[in-house]
């Protein structure tokens, strides 16, 4: 997961544009040649599945207004909902009233429901632009949405604009396409976490994990256990303030992350990285004595005491509290580096752990070290190695894929937005060495695991770990570009993936970053143009 040993609101506001400095150390100038001048459909990221240019485009002005289908009924209702958002994503940058309006007929921006669209599935979208308006069609108002993203991509970063006659026929490759960011090592408010979500969600990512515990910090109120975020949530690395989310807020932030198709996966590390709860309650001790809160970096030295039933009344208590929260499918368990809990103590607390997910109704996902215990039927490990992880450790989650368990991948050396970018990036860590743009975009998850088959990988997810991150600015500069890689990864078909052509469309996106004043790392390999 992290370290084996350790040494906006909303984004339409246009703003002054976050260059990206030495501070960070960035290579100032960009890369010596200029961003192809590609056509419109060409620009479009994640690369849909099908793009086919022509026709004369549709203008977008004055006029325009978004037309939701009928009015009436569950489904209609969030189609206007779906409407009203999309209209609110594109008012600011155009500038233009964009009225939300019920019924298909006439010009303009259709959005439209059709439970028979071939191929499309769950999330998939068909976009057609014509000089008499665009249509939007899916099977699901998640489908409309992400077909709403692509809109916005081929009209002009702010004004009103054309969009190009053509067609768009778009669906995911994986299901699972998601950002983790860690809020326990350093504490970050709802606001700055729905600014994330809004810049996950444009790029088609439909998950966020939140990492809400850890030994430097409890982030999320419980009821049945006051003092975890009173007193656990009182720190962070670096001995800072700490801060925790009460459940009135966690619940925004979950409805917030739902209204625009992204599921919150919430994480309750154990049965170690558990410094902040064993802090909080002495009875959480295998000796009964409180622990001092701490504020390092260093992991795997606390564990859960296996061997008493208040910890297991504790776990329940707590997860259950959490699944009442959230609608989503999963509670993460963590699992990783308990170094300081025997391998029998752990399979055996893993084992009541994932019967207490269960009786809550959710499924489990834990990282890729439960595949060494006994992962519950249903399952979902979450793979955080790298080059350099040992081969028997690959081979048990392969042989957990073979059973059954679907896989995520999320390979340190390649997708951990906390690694440096280089030896000059200031921020972030590098004990799974540096992770540049390129090696970030240009590997294949439907083959990286060797024993693991396409079919049981539900997905990929970026985490953002944050010992050295306690700022908007170095969370997007670590995130941005590389997270658009993974976005990519996720959604576009295999055949697609292509380093050459990647670049040049990452580059097309500098304009929309810079408006939405997303402060990013100018990589020197990406022609980004002046």
């Amino acid at each position: 997961m992290r370290v084996l040993r350790r040494t906006l609101g909303t984004l339409l506001v246009l703003g002054a544009a976050v260059s990206c400095t030495a501070a960070h150390g960035d290579d100032a100038k960009p890369a010596g040649d200029r961003p192809a001048a590609l056509a419109p459909y060409e620009r479009l990221l994640p690369a849909p599945a099908s793009a086919r240019p022509g026709g004369p485009g549709y203008p977008f002005g004055a006029g325009t207004v978004i037309r939701t289908g009928r009015a009436g009924g569950a489904a209609d209702e969030e189609v206007r909902r779906v409407g009203e958002l999309l209209a609110e994503q594109l008012r600011g940058p155009s500038g233009l009233p964009l009225p939300v309006v019920d019924g298909e007929a006439g010009d303009g921006v259709r959005l439209r429901l059709d439970g028979r669209a071939d191929g499309l599935g769950s999330e998939g979208y068909r976009l057609e632009a014509s000089a008499s308006g665009v249509t939007l069609t899916a099977r699901t108002p998640a489908g409309l949405f992400h077909a709403g993203q692509t809109l916005r991509q081929l009209l002009p970063v702010s004004g009103p604009g054309t969009v190009p006659g053509g067609t768009v026929t778009d669906a995911p490759r994986f299901a699972y396409r998601g950002a983790m960011l860690d809020v326990a090592r350093h504490f970050f408010g709802i606001d700055q976490v729905k600014r994330y979500v809004d810049q996950l969600a444009q790029y088609k990512v439909n998950t966020l994990h939140l990492h809400l515990t850890d030994d430097q910090g409890w982030r999320i109120a419980v009821d049945g256990w006051p003092r975890l975020a009173e007193y656990g949530g009182g720190s962070e690395v670096g001995g800072g303030p700490g801060g925790y989310w009460t459940k009135d807020e966690y619940r925004e932030l979950v409805a917030y992350a739902g209204e625009r198709y992204v599921e919150v996966v919430p994480e309750i590390d154990m049965p170690g990285h558990v410094n902040a709860a064993q802090a909080s309650y002495a009875e959480l001790n295998c000796d009964g004595k409180a622990r001092e809160r701490y504020t390092g970096t260093k992991v795997g030295f606390s564990s859960l005491c296996v061997g008493k039933e208040r910890t297991y009344e504790f776990i329940d208590e707590v997860l259950g509290e959490l699944a009442e929260l959230t609608p989503g499918r999963y509670l993460h368990i963590g699992g990783d580096e308990a170094h300081s809990t025997p391998a029998a103590d752990y399979a055996a607390f893993m084992d009541r752990a994932q019967q207490v997910v269960a009786r809550h109704g959710k499924t489990v996902l834990a990282w890729h070290q439960l595949a060494t215990a006994r992962p519950a039927t249903g399952a979902v490990l979450q793979y955080w190695g790298h080059d350099k992880t040992p081969a028997a450790e690959k081979a048990a989650v392969a042989a957990a894929a073979r059973a059954g368990h679907p896989v995520i991948l999320s390979p340190a050396d390649r997708l951990y937005l906390d690694m440096k970018y280089d030896a000059a990036t200031k921020p972030g860590l590098a004990w799974a060495g540096y992770v540049p743009v390129r090696r970030a975009y240009d590997w294949n998850p439907g083959t990286y695991l060797e024993g693991v088959a396409e079919s049981a990988v539900l997905g990929v997810e970026a985490p953002l770990w944050t010992e050295t991150i306690s700022a908007r600015a170095d969370l997007e500069y670590m995130a941005f570009p590389r997270v658009l890689g993974l976005a990519e990864l996720g959604w576009s078909p295999a055949g697609a993936l292509d380093w050459t052509a990647y670049r040049q469309r990452l580059a097309a996106q500098a304009p929309r970053l810079t408006a939405q004043d997303i402060a990013f790392h100018r990589a020197p390999d990406v022609p980004w143009g002046r």
